[in-house]
């Protein structure tokens, strides 16, 4: 992932996404969707609801592209700044994790003080796993993305290779949460790094990760495949890595 652009390149291009509609409507679904497992409404409003929801998803599925060989790319085309506060987001609207037009992206917002990289989050109850709870998946999605931040400040980002997960105790929902990461080792094949995330003065879970340092233009190529089927650098275990 490119982290500088040229002195020359002038102001960073309009995010092709926003302003039109897309990032307004990943909100209002991403309401919805805490709504769904939380309102506490009598069964004829639940179902007028599920009727009107239905009416809207087949209304835009009758715009969605047909499947062809070649997955959309739904990645920002402009290199981007660490120092922005919103750098991953915008250089990846789509993505699951942080995503500004994807409602299912977790409610974090990622900062950069170098070499450290800094989230906060308050978990709702569409994130819940034990009663109370984040859960585990997500933290471990969270984690992914976040040592990702960590590899951009320190210029080594890539596909991850390994991800490791040490819950110590429950994160709960709807409190507080920092997740701090940053880089312990940086080579030109790999980046290492590792994090934490604290809630209420207490670490309740740590991570580490080892990642390919690759180019953007590679990581761009990764959804091609060959004539074998094979995924062309799929995630660093290529010879050419």
């Amino acid at each position: 992932m490119a982290v500088a652009e040229p002195a020359d390149a002038g102001p960073p291009r309009a995010r092709p996404w926003s302003g039109g509609g897309r990032e307004e409507l990943a909100a209002a679904v991403r309401r919805l969707m805490a709504l769904t497992v939380t309102a506490t409404a009598p069964t004829e409003v639940l179902a007028d609801a599920a009727e009107r929801a239905t009416a809207l998803a087949d209304e835009l599925e009758r715009r969605v592209p047909e499947v062809g060989p070649v997955p959309t790319t739904r990645f920002a085309d402009h290199s981007v700044r660490p120092q922005e506060v919103d750098t991953l987001a915008a250089a990846m609207p789509f993505d699951m994790i942080i995503g500004s037009c994807n409602p299912v992206a977790l409610p974090i917002t990622i900062e950069f003080q170098p070499p450290t990289a800094i989230g906060s989050a308050v978990f709702t109850a569409p994130y819940e796993g034990a009663p109370g709870c984040v859960h585990g998946a997500v933290l471990a999605g969270a984690f992914d993305i976040m040592l990702t931040a960590a590899n951009v400040i320190a210029d080594g980002a890539g596909p991850t290779v390994e991800l490791s997960i040490r819950y110590l105790k429950p994160t709960l929902i709807a409190q507080p949460a920092r997740f701090e990461a940053w880089v312990t080792a940086l080579d030109s094949r790999r980046t290492h790094s590792e994090g934490r995330l604290v809630q209420g003065g207490v670490v309740t879970v740590e991570a580490s990760g080892e990642f390919v340092n690759m180019e953007r233009s590679r990581i761009a190529a990764m959804h091609r495949r060959d004539a074998t089927g094979d995924a062309s650098d799929s995630r660093g275990t290529g010879p050419t890595v």
